[in-house]
């Protein structure tokens, strides 16, 4: 093993978290997974916590699974279960993308809400080439972030995308021409992100992801209109607006 497991750090509404192991273009091992899980679990607990930033150190974002550990589990190990519980994290999360995303790793890319990237961004999953069948989580996310047909260019004909075709296949939100502007960019939207309503959003993003898996429940949706309408937020909201001045939400 050489890195060491992601890092987290938690300041105010703002949770990062880091990918450590530069040498190895940032490959997930098993340990680095449960340790994913535990900073995830730690960021869902609290309450503060309203943006997650994943950063990773080194030139790629995150090269997929060891191949070691892979050829072990067989099935991905962990890996689903940390894309799954990344999806459905309670605060808004942002991808900080400065190189090369591949394998399962473009997974945990399609599961954060906001993906943006540097000009030196790429992408390729190539599970095809060495005969991995890939898991149901990654086929949803794929197919609802990017539509049927990229989804078989990448996954089926294993189709490599620089930044831009990132941008243009909507595995990136947003890109940006320079490493310098690409940190700048992802602190402002995280800034953007924390000042607004943490109860709305909450509830917002949780529906649309039940949209994008086809398991929307209306029922769920009014109850969430029910308790924002009733919260101590939306009632500063309002005074903001008449007082034209920034909200101050507590998530309340």
């Amino acid at each position: 093993m050489s890195g060491s497991i992601p890092s987290l750090e938690i300041s105010g509404v703002l949770a990062t978290l880091r990918l450590q192991r530069p040498d190895k273009a940032n490959r997930l091992e098993e340990a680095d997974l449960t340790a994913l899980l535990e900073c995830l679990a730690r960021i869902e607990a609290a309450p503060q916590v309203r943006v997650v930033l994943l950063r990773a150190s080194g030139r790629h974002f995150c090269a997929g699974y060891s191949f070691d550990d892979l050829a072990a589990a067989g099935d991905g190990g962990h890996f689903e279960a940390v894309a799954d519980a990344l999806e459905n994290l309670r605060p808004l999360t942002i991808a900080e993308v400065q190189g090369g995303v591949f394998g399962g790793a473009t997974d945990l890319l399609l599961a954060c809400d906001f993906r943006i990237g540097g000009p030196a961004a790429q992408m390729l999953m190539p599970a095809a080439r060495f005969g991995l069948h890939l898991y149901a989580g990654l086929f949803e996310r794929y197919v609802s972030r990017l539509g049927l047909n990229a989804a078989k260019r990448l996954i089926l004909a294993c189709e490599r995308l620089d930044a831009q075709g990132m941008l243009e296949a909507g595995l990136l939100t947003h890109l940006y021409d320079s490493p310098e502007r690409l940190a700048e960019a992802s602190e402002a939207l995280a800034a953007n992100l924390a000042e607004l309503a943490p109860l709305a959003v909450a509830g917002m993003k949780r529906h649309l992801n039940a949209v994008a898996r086809g398991a929307l429940d209306p029922a769920a949706v009014e109850e969430d209109v029910r308790r924002c309408s009733a919260s101590a937020d939306f009632q500063e909201g309002l005074r903001a607006l008449r007082e034209k001045r920034p909200p101050r939400f507590e998530g309340r």
